[in-house]
């Protein structure tokens, strides 16, 4: 039976040895500099959605957190586990939005990255996925969502999706924003393209 790709990651299985290489290349400091005062300090249970090349995860892993690292394309997942070799976080095979293998877990978490990958998802899917993730958050815990905007690489499936569309779907499910903050790409190509980004951060308050 042939393999199903799971929406919204059309092209990354082909390019994962390209991808893991170059996403490495920017440490975890660089890509968050102006958010990460706002990431746990205290040891927390994190989950990280779409963990691409296990960069972030492994972060938070070394920093003392208990960590479920959620990947759906095999391609990424096995380079990342290769690259991040740890003991202790817990890799699964999950997408968004429906996350079926982590709630499978029956567990909550008080810090949930998603880090390029909602654009990956259409209109539809992203009201699944806010509700989704809303259930798997701890009372006063904190969702960070970035957001790509520019032009589409070749072969995958990526939507126009604002600050303001993201902020109402948070708050029908109880998330208060506390940071938004837009920026230019801190690739080189991506910046000469016109890549910018939305890094938004909400806080449960039901």
């Amino acid at each position: 039976m042939k393999n199903c790709v799971v929406s919204g990651t059309e092209g990354y299985a082909k390019q994962a040895p390209f991808l893991l290489e170059q996403y490495e290349r920017l440490s975890f400091e660089e890509s968050y500099a102006t958010a990460i005062d706002h990431f746990p300090r205290i040891p927390s249970k994190i989950l990280d959605i779409g963990s691409g090349t296990g960069r972030d995860a492994a972060w938070f892993d070394k920093k003392g957190h208990d960590v479920v690292a959620a990947e759906p394309t095999k391609e990424m997942r096995e380079g990342a586990i290769r690259l991040h070799r740890s003991p202790t976080i817990r890799w699964l095979d999950d997408s968004l939005p429906d996350l079926q293998n982590v709630r499978k877990l029956g567990e909550t978490f008080n810090f949930i990255m998603i880090n390029a990958v909602w654009m990956h998802l259409d209109e539809d899917q992203r009201e699944v996925a806010m509700k989704a993730v809303a259930a798997l958050l701890s009372k006063n815990a904190r969702l960070f969502i970035s957001v790509r905007h520019g032009p589409v690489p070749d072969g995958r499936r990526m939507f126009a999706v604002s600050a303001e569309e993201t902020i109402r779907l948070a708050a029908h499910n109880q998330l208060v924003p506390l940071y938004n903050e837009h920026s230019e790409s801190i690739q080189a190509t991506n910046k000469a393209a016109g890549v910018w980004w939305t890094n938004l951060i909400f806080e449960l308050r039901a």
